[in-house]
């Protein structure tokens, strides 16, 4: 199912959480996502089970161990859309349009026994719609920029695109660089090494190509975005409860409450800081 809002998403709190079922006790409380409209959200994601209004939203906040907000960018006919689609849909839509503002899909993924729920957001290229896709980063745990292999002003913008992210997602967000459209390897203009090096010398967390017609590493390409953020959450939801058991030890061994130190009370804000 295909969302489409032209207005940035509301998120609660720190522009950096990820967001669990409030059922698990164990894990630090967070807020909930909050979107232009939960309601249409919740009923379009159930619509073909016919949940009442109550239900889908138990069903949709429940069924998952986080949810990560990955959002593509870079110039448009570089095939983000077909990406999103392929991954979620798995189909490869021909003659697709180009995106107006800001579409967004849905789908879980399992990373070892956990459910994860991506929610990947995929942008319009065009100059026009740069102010709404920048409010976008804020918010975001991934973000993956694209460029067409077989373009080669598509990849000429890479330094563009890397500035606004540079300026306005958050300084610990995952950053993958891909190269799309590899079926195309008779006309292919940025070689493969060109790419690699562009992405360790801006320090990219991961490089790789793809191809939505032909589904080569789409798959792994958002596995890579589930597991890396799943992995670095697990490491700051065992840092936040080592934080709170260090602080009880100390509060029991001194007779009364003291107050968590800064960095256990910004890394629990953040909670998905990256190493």
């Amino acid at each position: 199912m295909l969302f489409h809002f032209m207005s940035p998403l509301a998120l609660s709190n720190s522009y950096f959480l990820a967001f669990r079922p409030r059922e698990e006790k164990s894990q630090p409380r967070l807020s909930t996502p909050r979107f232009s409209s939960q309601r249409t959200l919740f009923l379009t994601e159930n619509n073909q089970k016919k949940l009442p209004f109550f239900q889908a939203r138990h069903h949709w906040m429940e069924d998952y161990k986080y949810l990560f907000k990955v959002v593509l960018v870079g110039n448009a006919g570089v095939g983000k859309t077909c990406l999103v689609r392929k991954f979620t849909q798995g189909i490869f839509p021909p003659g697709q349009s180009a995106t107006i503002g800001v579409d967004f899909m849905i789908k879980t993924v399992k990373v070892g026994n956990d459910k994860i729920k991506l929610q990947i957001w995929d942008t319009a290229g065009q100059e026009r719609f740069r102010s709404i896709t920048q409010s976008y980063y804020r918010s975001a745990h991934a973000i993956v920029l694209v460029y067409d292999v077989s373009c080669q002003p598509s990849f000429d913008c890479l330094p563009e695109w890397l500035g606004e992210i540079e300026s306005y997602a958050n300084r610990r967000v995952l950053k993958i660089l891909v190269g799309n459209k590899v079926d195309k390897g008779d006309e292919r203009e940025v070689p493969e090494r060109i790419g690699r090096d562009f992405s360790d010398v801006n320090h990219f967390d991961y490089f790789l190509e793809t191809s939505a017609l032909d589904a080569t590493n789409v798959d792994q390409l958002f596995e890579q975005v589930a597991t890396r953020l799943t992995n670095d959450m697990k490491i700051t939801d065992e840092r936040v409860h080592q934080y709170r058991a260090d602080a009880t030890n100390s509060s029991s061994n001194q007779g009364g409450p003291i107050k968590l130190i800064d960095r256990a009370q910004t890394q629990l804000n953040s909670c998905c800081s990256r190493q």
